[in-house]
Order: structure tokens, then C-alpha cells, then sequence
């Protein structure tokens, strides 16, 4: 897969930052694809006391969920560890993962954030737009935004909001009993077509089985 070079990755805090403003203002949140067959998941693993990077790229075809492609590549991370910047760190190494793919996914699903992010870009939303591919930010953990927890039961969903109280994604219970997840669109897709992206992908589990496979293969050594 080709990626577009929309700026310089060398670049200090302050430039970093100004770039995530500007790329949000071409973010797009309407669904880009007609139908959803190939489904990649997205995962960065840095060993503890370490600045290597692993990423995994695992493309899953739906309904059954039938392993398509595997992709892997390992970089010495050179952007320090900074809440909020994520992509500037990961992002290299995962396209150098996504430079040996084959099969153009429908749609990615990334261990992290889309537009729930202080500056609305988080690694999703970066990465769509440097692929030109809808994305979808699956995170683990809460980063941004107010919200209120979601019933009990898996489905349960409940908006989660910036400081205008303007929708920046949704916190959504994949299994009944379990932590939620926080999902936010990255690019080309909607906040409604995030939400059921993730629960389609996630029919056991509480992380969707994309995300679970590309995790699998980024822990390898």
C-alpha cells in the first residue's frame, strides 16, 4: 500500500502539534467505503525499556473472520513517548508494516484513538488520512472527552464529549460485564459506522478480532 507524505516527521512538540491541528480540518466523518469484505487491524507492541517498535498489520475478511494477510515491521522509534502524540512515534514504523501489504482493507481498526484526541487526531485519524483509507480508533483506555458509563450489557453505548460538549466519539460496551472501549472515527467513516464496525469485529472478545490478531503478531519474537 502507498501512503501520502503530507509532512515532515523531524519535527519538534510544537511542530507536531500544529500539524495534528491542521490535518483534523480535512478529516472526513461520512462513510468512504461501499462495503465492508476486508478489515485490517492495526497494533504497535515496544518492548518495556526499550525504543523498538513492532507493528503488525493482520487483514481479516468478514463475516468469518478468515485470516487474509499478515504483515510485520520493526523500527528503532525516534519521537519520544509523549501522551497525544502517539502517531508520531508509531506511525513510521506501521507503515513500514503497511508498505508490504497487498490487500487494500475496507476499513482499519487501530489500537487507539481517532478524533478523541486534544488536538482531534489522534493515531487513526492520522494514519486514514495518510492512507486515504477509513479508520476506525478502538482504544483501550480513556485519552479525551467527558462521558458517562455505558449499561452493563454488551451494545450499551454512551457518546463521549469534548469541552463544547460537541461528539467526539462513543464509549461502547463490546461484552457484557467487561470494561468499554472507546471508539472514535479516524477518517472516512461515521460515528454511527464506528460503533458497529467495532461491534461486528468484536463477537467474543472485548477488543474486535482484527485488533486481536494484529496483537498476536506484533508480541512475537
Amino acid at each position: 500500500m502507498k501512503f501520502r507524505q503530507l509532512h515532515r516527521w523531524d519535527v519538534s512538540l510544537e511542530e507536531a502539534a500544529e500539524i495534528q491541528r491542521d490535518l483534523r480540518r480535512r478529516v472526513a466523518l461520512v462513510d468512504g467505503f461501499p462495503e465492508l469484505r476486508l478489515v485490517a487491524g492495526v497494533d504497535v507492541c515496544v518492548p518495556a525499556g526499550t525504543n523498538e517498535g513492532h507493528a503488525a498489520v493482520a487483514i481479516l475478511s468478514l463475516p468469518d473472520f478468515d485470516l487474509v494477510e499478515l504483515r510485520k515491521a520493526t523500527r528503532t522509534l525516534t519521537f519520544p513517548y509523549i501522551p497525544g502524540f502517539l502517531s508520531f512515534r508509531e506511525t513510521p514504523v506501521v507503515f513500514a508494516a503497511f508498505e508490504k501489504v497487498v490487500h487494500v482493507p475496507d476499513v482499519i481498526i487501530v489500537d487507539g484513538q481517532g478524533i478523541a484526541h486534544p488536538r482531534g487526531l489522534g493515531i487513526a485519524a492520522h494514519l486514514g488520512l495518510l492512507l486515504d483509507v477509513p479508520a476506525v480508533g478502538c482504544a483501550k483506555s480513556h485519552l479525551f472527552g467527558v462521558y458517562e458509563e455505558p449499561g452493563p450489557e454488551r451494545g450499551a453505548a454512551t457518546p463521549l464529549l469534548d469541552r463544547d460538549e460537541e461528539p467526539v466519539g462513543n464509549v461502547v460496551r463490546t461484552r457484557t460485564g467487561t470494561k468499554p472501549v472507546f471508539v472514535s472515527p479516524g477518517h472516512k467513516v461515521s460515528f454511527e459506522s464506528s460503533v458497529r464496525i467495532v461491534l461486528d469485529c468484536s463477537p467474543k472478545y472485548r477488543l474486535p478480532e482484527p485488533i486481536r490478531a494484529a496483537h498476536r503478531l506484533a508480541a512475537e519474537r
